[in-house]
């Protein structure tokens, strides 16, 4: 089994920069490919519950360093407990607990999180594109869910893979793992653009930018109704959305919203 270098301050697993209110998380083990270790998703989970109480960091952007934005669980921490006298099944129970732990992490952030691919995203890689809210694609980035490959259904990626696309789609990704270049993913629903190779980060900050002038109040309360709705009935749904557009109605931002249009003038936001 090959060692990768331990993280060291000098070397993290994650970076973290905040700046003009865009938190931008990258992912920095590319000779590990970006996988989803342990190590990598507590890091990537205490970087979000840091971001989801800080006022300052209206959007955050998500990316990662090489050639492979991720590619998934590490096969080599999985396969490792093979021997364990379960066989490995407490293991895995708790692995894959903390990956659905870091993914709806991301979908209940107050904030909203844009994906930048450049690369592969493989298997929970993939998984953790479409557990963001946006994605941008570099041209040349590609995307698989390739599990049955190898005897191992992508369960898990299955559940933010068929909340992003088609279930046709979906399925289609999920029974033949095969690969998906960055058109057809745009296509698919996947991501939301595609830019040219190498500008993922820049087009994913900018659309940060963008959401980042508007009032927070809305776009956080936008975010957890969205979330909250897609898993209702229509009834229920409109009546869910009913309430929390009357709060949002009563809330000063909004206010000020609609006085600004009726003047002709451009509005003040106080996130409130």
């Amino acid at each position: 089994m090959t060692a990768h270098p331990a993280p060291t301050a000098d070397s993290p697993l994650l970076k973290t920069e905040v700046a003009d209110g865009i938190a931008t998380l990258t992912l920095a083990r590319p000779q590990s490919r970006n996988s989803l270790s342990e190590a990598m998703m507590a890091a990537l989970t205490g970087a979000l519950a840091d971001i989801a109480g800080n006022t300052a960091v209206r959007a955050v952007v998500l990316a990662a360093e090489g050639p492979v934005f991720s590619a998934g669980h590490d096969l080599k921490e999985l396969q490792g407990h093979r021997d364990d006298a379960d066989r490995g099944r407490a293991y895995f129970e708790d692995v894959l607990k903390r990956c659905s732990t870091l993914m709806t992490a991301l979908v209940r952030l107050p904030q909203p999180v844009i994906a930048a691919v450049e690369g592969m995203a493989t298997a929970a890689g993939c998984q953790l594109v479409a557990s963001c809210d946006l994605a941008v694609a570099g041209a040349q980035a590609r995307f698989c869910t390739p599990g049955v490959n190898i005897g191992l259904f992508c369960h898990t990626p299955m559940v933010a893979l068929s909340r992003n696309v088609s279930r046709k789609h979906a399925m289609e990704m999920l029974l033949l793992g095969a690969w998906v270049e960055a058109e057809d993913a745009l296509r698919m629903g996947l991501v939301n653009r595609v830019v040219e190779k190498g500008s993922a980060v820049a087009a994913a900050t900018a659309l940060a930018h963008r959401i980042a002038e508007k009032s927070q109040v809305p776009v956080k309360l936008g975010k957890a109704a969205f979330h909250a709705q897609i898993e209702m009935g229509l009834d229920e749904a409109y009546a869910y959305a009913s309430r929390v557009m009357t709060e949002n109605m009563l809330a000063r931002d909004a206010e000020e919203g609609m006085s600004a249009v009726l003047a002709k003038r451009a509005p003040s936001w106080e996130d409130r």
